[in-house]
């Protein structure tokens, strides 16, 4: 891949993750400035009317500091997915998005003394999905970029799994538990499409010859010697020989 396919390729995979940040930047700009309120378009664990929550509450954040905190993160674990696995990126980040939002509404606040009307939003569970899914694909596939990229997750957000500890105030810990879990789900799930796709590059990739590679860049045979010399028989060899001697 040359240089401005490597660059249309990085440009193509921040498209989708730019485009949900400036949803969420959107949004949260209305939030700030009107007086609509979008906290009952997020996730109300078991009531019917929490249900469009499992679309919309990845979108909706609290305060400034919650939207940049989950925007980063999910900027960089999306742009990576999509530039490193993008033949399952799209659906594994549906999966993630709805799977999550959908456990959550199902389990939600299930261990806490209030299950009122609370509201669980932000993408921070999407976030969790990410980490999750871009670690384990590591473990599954275990080509060269996905294991590099598995110590990378490691090493940036493996303090972040603190966040799935129950009995956090103001933080919807469900949606962190659930989104890694699924998250590994996601990656175990799409395994096999990965392992196909890193079989096809492999296999354009494949080290040519010696031979291959000197006729690659002469533009001449492939053989540094000529072929007639190998296909000789001994007898023919041992002719010419005397027929050299007799000469001189």
């Amino acid at each position: 891949m040359n240089t401005e396919e490597e660059k249309n390729r990085f440009v193509e995979s921040l498209q989708l993750p730019v485009i949900l940040i400036l949803i969420m930047l959107v949004i949260h700009i209305i939030k700030e400035f009107t007086s609509i309120d979008f906290i009952y378009w997020g996730i109300f664990p078991r009531k019917f009317y929490g249900l469009k929550g499992i679309l919309t509450a990845p979108l909706i954040h609290g305060s400034w500091k919650h939207l940049f905190s989950n925007a980063i993160p999910f900027l960089s674990l999306l742009g990576v997915s999509m530039y490193f696995y993008r033949i399952v990126a799209v659906r594994g980040l549906a999966m993630i998005w709805i799977l999550t939002g959908g456990a959550v509404w199902l389990m939600g606040n299930f261990f806490d003394n209030d299950t009122g009307n609370f509201s669980h939003i932000g993408a921070s569970g999407v976030v969790y999905g990410l980490v999750a899914f871009v670690f384990w694909n590591g473990v599954f596939v275990k080509s060269r970029e996905s294991i590099v990229l598995a110590l990378a997750v490691l090493v940036l957000y493996g303090g972040m799994f603190a966040g799935i500890l129950p009995d956090q105030p103001g933080i919807s810990w469900e949606s962190h538990l659930f989104g890694g879990l699924i998250g590994i789900f996601t990656a175990y799930f799409y395994k096999d499409d990965l392992l196909e796709e890193v079989e096809r590059l492999k296999q354009l990739e494949e080290p040519r010859t010696w031979g291959e590679e000197f006729e690659a860049q002469n533009g001449g045979g492939k053989y540094f010697l000529p072929r007639d010399i190998f296909e000789k028989t001994k007898e023919e060899r041992r002719r010419e020989e005397m027929e050299g001697e007799d000469y001189y």
